[in-house]
């Protein structure tokens, strides 16, 4: 996985989220200032951008991206100017987004371990190394572990918290208590959706009392001090990760102005109260601006626009952009369990791999424990009116992995009644594996467009967008192609918010559902997700073209004469223009490469967008 994700993320250019992240962490340990990217918390930020502030990376805070950001709400357009700057002038861009990719490559390699290690302990050492061998093989994880996101981060937190929930109920020390507050803070730091923990706690203590486990107390007085006991517990632990996050947030936001407290009167220690009280404002001021990005968004999946999120989405991709091979396995593993039942001698299939007792009991709490923050976490994502990229699904694939570690062990059961329907079991299980590790080496190193069999074909274009599809990584593939080319000049219509200079000199920012004339007969490279989804430029797929890097982008040979806009073979008429993200009458994405060109634009800009929302508040009263 070493090899194969980190050669594929070595290879790429800078994607969209890394622009703003990772710049944002640099500026964080620089500066202690956390102004930049509030919408997310800082924690895989700070992972990221710990190699680069040790080898000394460049940064410049007279910036007007840096000025113009401490004014509340301008952050968010001056995040992704300030992360231009800093990747693509102040500093080299492959060397710095190597070094920042460094750390989450070993933070999803960590990631790998802690699922072998709980599914050994769940199934075995065999159960252990399938849901490692599915984990390293699954192109999701190979395509986005690598990159400066918060994604692998929230999953590993998630995954060590609800493994110590169910310590809360069992007597837990100082120590064990301690763990859990540290991995809920860890969560709590990565991603403001980790808040779905709250829930998932309390599911489980509900899930404990409505199909009570074997361990808990039979007698009404002992149950009810049980419980008090765990609430306690889970109490204690809450507010220890609270105090990490306070911490953190304290230390990282100790010279960040604190105009936000003008509403303090001025007395000897109210500069010390505004500063112990940026913490929380922060971190609130954040979660709502991470609300505001979560509310409902247009989508877009199996070739159809809809203008809110659909309960389909995710189980869509899920089915599309995992290996055949993994599928199978679960449903071998769903269909060997029920059979182990039916004719095995044992009373049920624990996935405890313990040997006593006491340790079948702990670990069927843990394994409840899984299920129920699976079951919290899949609805949540089938309510989401935000339905944008498979990675929002990380923490189900990583519980969904984890579902595959009883297999071993069912398969071991089913040789005491059935030898036969066992050794096929074995034989079917060790050859799935092995194709799921010939499918990674054969997708490599275009895992970000992967799409499994079941697409019968298809294009990625008519199916799915966004980062399911291209994420702006492709670049030095299309230079590479130019150059065998020999191409001195092509049209680029890339899916990002930066000037793509550094990775294709001879580009020209081009927009396909507007051509001019005068670019006939070029070569036009643009993303996939502007031929149906954030663009209207399927009029290009009938010119003659070529499929770059696993189907992220296309280039295109334009004919000698471009039909005109509406007309047979031609772009469409400015009606029918598809707009970036989805979004419906103006395209965000020339706005904000306005500004990351001259940054002198974002106070204007600022200005529009202020107006049209008082405008729209007018409308609304």
């Amino acid at each position: 996985m070493a090899l194969l994700a980190g050669g594929a993320a070595r290879r790429q250019s800078v994607t969209f989220d890394e622009l703003a992240h990772t710049a944002a962490g640099v500026s964080y340990l620089q500066k202690l200032d956390m102004r930049m990217n509030e919408e997310h918390p800082p924690l895989a930020k700070l992972v990221a951008a710990l190699p680069l502030v040790l080898r000394g990376a460049h940064t410049d805070y007279t910036h007007l991206s840096w000025t113009f950001s401490e004014k509340i709400f301008h952050q968010y357009l001056a995040e992704w100017v300030f992360g231009h700057w800093f990747l693509m002038r102040w500093n080299d861009p492959y060397s710095t987004l190597l070094w920042a990719r460094v750390p989450m490559l070993l933070l999803t390699l960590l990631l790998g371990f802690v699922l072998y290690l709980y599914g050994s302990r769940i199934g075995g050492p065999r159960g252990g190394l399938l849901c490692l061998s599915a984990f390293a093989t699954m192109p999701e994880f190979l395509a986005f572990g690598p990159l400066v996101l918060t994604d692998v981060a929230i999953t590993l937190f998630w995954l060590l918290t609800v493994w110590q929930l169910p310590n809360m109920w069992l007597s837990p020390t100082r120590g064990t208590i301690i763990k859990f507050a540290l991995a809920l803070a860890g969560a709590l730091l990565s991603k403001f959706s980790a808040g779905l923990l709250f829930f998932v706690f309390v599911a489980f203590a509900l899930s404990l009392r409505f199909k009570p486990l074997p361990e808990q107390p039979t007698e009404t007085m002992d149950l009810r001090r049980w419980r008090r006991r765990a609430w306690s517990n889970l109490a204690q632990g809450t507010l220890g990760a609270a105090f990490f996050v306070y911490v953190v947030y304290l230390v990282l936001s100790w010279n960040q102005p604190t105009d936000s407290f003008q509403v303090i009167p001025h007395f000897p220690a109210s500069p010390l109260l505004r500063r112990l009280l940026m913490p929380p404002w922060i971190y609130l001021r954040g979660l709502f601006g991470f609300a505001l990005s979560a509310g409902s968004r247009p989508t877009y999946i199996l070739g159809h626009h809809y203008s809110h999120g659909v309960w389909f989405y995710f189980p869509v991709l899920f089915l599309l952009k995992s290996p055949l091979s993994f599928l199978l396995l679960l449903l071998l593993a769903a269909a060997t369990a029920p059979l182990v039942k039916l004719r095995s001698s044992a009373q049920s299939v624990p996935p405890s791999g313990a040997r006593d007792d006491k340790d079948n009991n702990d670990h069927d709490m843990h394994w409840r424990a899984i299920w129920v923050s699976l079951m919290v976490f899949v609805t949540a994502c089938l309510l989401s009116r935000l339905d944008v990229s498979i990675r929002h699904f990380f923490i189900a694939l990583a519980l969904i992995i984890l579902l595959l570690a009883p297999l071993p062990r069912a398969l071991a059961r089913l040789r005491e009644s059935s030898p036969q329907a066992a050794r096929i079991g074995n034989w079917l299980t060790l050859a799935l594996v092995l194709t799921s590790i010939v499918t990674a080496i054969r997708a490599y190193p275009n895992y970000l467009p992967y799409l499994n069999i079941l697409s019968l074909g298809r294009p990625g274009y008519t199916l799915v967008n966004d980062s399911n599809l291209d994420w702006n990584q492709s670049l030095p593939e299309v230079e590479s192609f130019l150059r065998q080319r020999g191409v001195r000049h092509v049209l680029l219509d890339d899916y990002g918010f930066l000037e793509p200079v550094a990775y294709v000199p001879q580009a020209q920012l081009w927009d396909c559902q507007q051509p001019e004339p005068n670019d006939s007969g070029q070569w036009a490279v643009i993303s996939a997700n502007f031929i149906d989804d954030s663009g209207n430029c399927a009029w290009l797929m009938q010119y003659p073209h070529q499929v770059l890097a696993g189907g992220s982008m296309y280039a295109i040979q334009l004919p000698t004469i471009i039909p005109a806009a509406g007309h047979p073979g031609g772009p469409p008429l400015p009606a029918d223009y598809h707009y970036f993200a989805g979004i419906s009458g103006f395209d965000a994405r020339k706005i904000f490469l306005s500004c990351v060109r001259d940054p002198q634009q974002m106070q204007p800009i600022m200005d529009q967008f202020e107006a049209m929302s008082e405008q729209s508040r007018k409308k609304k009263y």
